[in-house]
């Protein structure tokens, strides 16, 4: 596992997963089927693990939480890289912090908090979070009013973090007045887009932010990662054609809960059983969500299989 600081060339270098955690009955994390989802994602060219929202990492105690992290770290290959989070509460988050300090994460990412939260008050506690910590962290932005951009400047120049997975929704990507702010007081080789396929291209394209999160590359690692390779290479036209395969499972996501959504298609296409899912969140048992959640995730799931199958194919041929 990745054991050294945080660079540009780490956040670019694979498509950031944000993966579910697969729990058995008693909600007990259950390693094998864990151990299925990461082998799948590894496959697809996958080596950036981040847990956070997918995972539920905001209801996770402390009681547990240093062998929930250990756990995945050790399913994690030698050449991977694993961040937990922390939080979102400030006092849970800095219990959380003071027990990574111990291992050997490189970095965290503070989970935001919606209420009750001041955006210095936020920034204050980010900073308080890094210093329990003993590393940088990485800030997570959800909405516009959670931290001033001069804020995340300052947060960035006292090296209190080295990363933001920047997650504001808008209906145009590219109409982004907040992100602009944004990237006029914090380098943009720190931000990446973390709202998966959907805005990719243009936070890539038109805002050159460094790397993308993604959910549903659990589903379609191979596929997504050729997204991001056909953005390094400014091949916008593949993009867009790769970005059309996963907006199916994207919109059920948006419709119905991008955590939930996921959860269920993970366990639907095969790939691992997820088990339940952890308080205060239950699983999808809507019949019709479900048939169209298994439909939409086992048709992502073989057109990443045929990309992969075609790309073996050209290099026997070849």
């Amino acid at each position: 596992m990745k054991t050294t600081a945080v660079t540009k060339s780490d956040l670019e270098a694979s498509v950031l997963a944000v993966p579910p955690l697969a729990r058995n009955k008693d909600l007990s994390i259950n390693v094998e089927e864990n151990r299925k989802l990461i082998r799948h994602m590894k496959d697809g060219g996958v080596s950036t693990l981040m847990y956070g929202g997918n995972a539920n990492f905001y209801n996770l105690g402390v009681f547990d939480y240093a062998a929930t992290v250990e756990t995945i770290a050790e399913l994690a290959d030698a050449d991977s890289w694993v961040i937990p989070s922390v939080g979102p509460d400030f006092g849970k988050a800095m219990d959380q912090a003071k027990i990574l300090r111990d291992m050997k994460f490189p970095t965290c990412m503070v989970l935001p908090l919606n209420f009750p939260a001041t955006p210095a008050g936020a920034a204050r506690g980010i900073a308080r979070i890094a210093d329990r910590f003993g590393r940088p962290v990485i800030a997570y932005l959800k909405a516009e009013n959670y931290l001033k951009p001069e804020d995340i400047g300052a947060l960035a120049r006292d090296g209190a973090i080295c990363a933001i997975k920047y997650a504001v929704v808008l209906d145009d990507p590219l109409q982004d007045e907040y992100l602009k702010r944004v990237l006029g007081s914090v380098s943009r080789d720190l931000i990446i887009s973390g709202i998966g396929e959907r805005p990719a291209i243009e936070h890539l394209r038109d805002f050159k932010l460094t790397g993308f999160t993604s959910g549903s590359v659990c589903v379609a690692p191979y596929l997504s990662t050729s997204l991001l390779n056909a953005l390094k290479a400014q091949d916008y036209a593949r993009a867009a054609e790769i970005r059309a395969l996963f907006l199916p499972l994207e919109d059920l996501r948006d419709g119905v809960s991008p955590l939930r959504v996921l959860h269920e298609a993970v366990t639907l296409s095969g790939i691992g059983d997820m088990g339940p899912m952890y308080p205060m969140l239950s699983n999808i048992d809507d019949s019709s969500q479900l048939a169209k959640i298994k439909a939409a995730a086992g048709q992502l799931k073989q057109q990443d299989q045929s990309a992969r199958n075609g790309k073996a194919g050209a290099h026997k041929a070849a």
